[in-house]
């Protein structure tokens, strides 16, 4: 069974920081690409940044390149999102998200974890 658990979300003032984590467990993470989604009220869910299995960062929305860094460590089966500058229009509730291959693709969301950043 795999399992995807995000914490780290919170209450932070406009310009402060805040560190995601997601932990999979159930399957070799290292040999999938995880990404960070995120949704906020009344919108559709969007991609911020996703990360290849090989540690790289791509595709970061524009709004938030240059203040947020995607890292994962495979021994942890864990992926980061490294959130500073933060604005109010982050407000959102942050999903990881994995797909994997099992006699087919199947998609893995966590449970979602809220960033509120009060303007």
């Amino acid at each position: 069974q795999v399992r995807v658990v995000e914490s780290g979300g919170g209450l932070v003032p406009p310009g402060g920081s805040l560190r995601l984590s997601c932990i999979v467990s159930g399957v070799a993470a290292d040999t999938y690409p995880m990404s960070w989604y995120r949704q906020a009220p009344g919108k559709e869910r969007e991609l911020v940044v996703l990360i290849t299995s090989a540690g790289v960062g791509v595709n970061y929305a524009d709004s938030v390149k240059g203040r947020f860094t995607i890292s994962r460590d495979n021994a942890k089966q864990s992926v980061y999102l490294q959130m500073n500058s933060l604005k109010p229009e982050d407000t959102a509730v942050y999903y990881c998200y994995v797909a994997v291959y099992r006699v087919g693709w199947h998609e893995y969301w966590g449970q979602g974890t809220q960033v509120t950043v009060p303007s």
